[in-house]
């Protein structure tokens, strides 16, 4: 269809529109004057009165006596401080409690360091980076900095043949430690 005969056909149906609305029209406003004329006539109903107010009471709330949790302090903050407490506290608890926190998450993140395997490097003019296969089958791309596996760990170094890794575990006592991991050139293709 042209966009001549398109233009023809919409005006048509605009004009037939407009012809079958117009037959709709209807010029007696008896109806509407009449029930006009009988709700103003109608004596108005009484507003209903306001309830009566209930005097405020006071609260106070003393978390801090009663060792609470704050409610308007961020929830992430007074877990952390838990974390921190339980933990034993220290500065390097507390940094490696940060470093968790800050980091965003990444996809391989989600496997076992025991179910990734690296099948390879990728040179370009900057840097070296490593080529990790999933246990699903997918190839991913990792550079120094990136975090792979469930236990945080962070690639430190990318070597032709391995992977050269920091995980941040808990021991025993619930405290986080280091513990260096490494990712060999797999064998299988």
């Amino acid at each position: 269809m042209s966009p001549a005969s398109a233009r023809a056909t919409t005006i048509g149906l605009g004009l037939v529109c407009c012809v079958g609305l117009t037959g709709c029209t209807n010029r007696d406003m008896g109806d509407l004057q009449r029930y006009v004329t009988e709700t103003l006539a109608s004596p108005p109903k009484p507003i209903e009165q306001l309830p009566a107010l209930k005097p405020y009471e006071r609260y106070l709330y003393q978390a801090a006596e009663k060792q609470l949790r704050d409610p308007f302090a961020p929830l992430v903050e007074q877990v952390r401080k838990l974390v921190t407490s339980a933990s034993g506290g220290g500065l390097q608890q507390q940094k490696y409690n940060d470093e968790i926190a800050a980091h965003n998450q990444e996809e391989l993140e989600a496997f076992e360091l025991d179910s990734l395997r690296m099948v390879g490097t990728l040179q370009d003019p900057a840097e070296l980076w490593g080529i990790i296969k999933d246990s699903i089958g997918t190839v991913h791309r990792v550079q120094v900095g990136n975090y792979i596996g469930r236990n945080y760990g962070k690639v430190l170094d990318i070597k032709e043949d391995h992977l050269e890794l920091r995980e941040i575990t808990k021991d025993a006592d619930g405290r986080w430690e280091e513990r260096n991991a490494s990712l060999a050139l797999s064998e299988k293709p």
